[in-house]
């Protein structure tokens, strides 16, 4: 019995009475009967009578993870069980659960987390970064990780290996590189082949920048499979408005390529405008997403 089982329905209830556990019951129950809504930790916390901060921390000392955390657990089952059990297509089975689209579908497949301040101002230092070159469907993909996740991606043509390797071990020179190929070889499999991108198996990657930057490639994270919005969007999506320019600074400085999907972002009149790792590559990408 899974993990999401196990809290709907639970073969003795030797949890202790109190309000703490009412209030958590509730949250239980309404996620589980309103997941198709994706309803917010303030529009939760609203219906159960607490601040969002509030039931934040309440909830997640007793459930051993967040609401949000909590509702993408039940969205994903139900996906799991609608497309493997029912047969569902995709994009029937994102609107039944909710979602805006397999786009976001996808989005839920791939977990993330930043590096701490701390980390970042250490530019790497402590950090031991495995990295190896492989094939892939758009060139030569350097693929580099920590023993937390995929922390770095990117692409070079034959021969350009080296001008690849030192252009991002330089955004964290203090970090200990070592080459290990079999490491690295899982994240290739993951990463280009659709088929393996499994919903109870959730990529994770590391996102080692200023919070800033990281702010901008969360937003990137959001943008749905086979789209493409402008830096316009990313800077109303991160509250910047006005920041368009250093908004298109941090997707160029985006170090995982495609899995943070910097190819998605556009100029306003849609040209495609520069790409870190060339515009060929870039049109090679959307072209591989909008013909899936």
């Amino acid at each position: 019995m899974d993990a999401i089982a196990q809290f709907a329905t639970p073969a003795v209830d030797v949890t202790p009475e109190g309000s703490d556990y009412e209030t958590v019951r509730k949250v239980i129950e309404m996620i589980t009967l309103d997941y198709r809504d994706q309803p917010s930790l303030d529009t939760i916390a609203a219906e159960i009578g607490q601040s969002p901060t509030q039931l934040q921390k309440l909830f997640t000392r007793w459930a051993g993870l967040s609401p949000k955390a909590f509702l993408q657990a039940v969205t994903i089952d139900h996906a799991k069980r609608l497309l493997g059990q029912e047969g569902l297509p995709l994009l029937e089975t994102s609107y039944e659960v909710g979602l805006s689209g397999p786009g976001r579908l996808h989005d839920l497949f791939v977990t993330h987390e930043a590096m701490s301040p701390g980390e970042w101002k250490a530019k790497g230092g402590g950090l031991t970064i495995r990295y190896g070159f492989h094939p892939s469907p758009f060139g030569i993909a350097l693929v580099m990780a920590t023993d937390r996740g995929l922390s770095g991606l990117a692409f070079a043509d034959q021969g350009g290996e080296q001008e690849a390797l030192d252009d991002m071990t330089r955004r964290w020179p203090n970090a200990t590189y070592v080459e290990d190929r079999a490491a690295t070889e899982p994240y290739v499999a993951r990463v280009f082949d659709r088929s393996k991108w499994l919903c109870d198996r959730p990529l994770r990657v590391v996102l080692i920048g200023t919070d800033f930057q990281v702010r901008v490639w969360q937003s990137l994270l959001k943008i749905p499979y086979g789209k493409a919005v402008t830096y316009s969007d990313v800077a109303n999506d991160i509250g910047q408005p006005t920041a368009n320019r250093a908004v298109g600074a941090a997707v160029g400085a985006n170090p995982i390529s495609f899995v943070v999907p910097c190819h998605r972002a556009v100029a306003r009149n849609g040209a495609l405008t520069g790409y870190h790792w060339g515009l060929t590559r870039k049109r090679a990408m959307l072209g591989w997403e909008t013909g899936d």
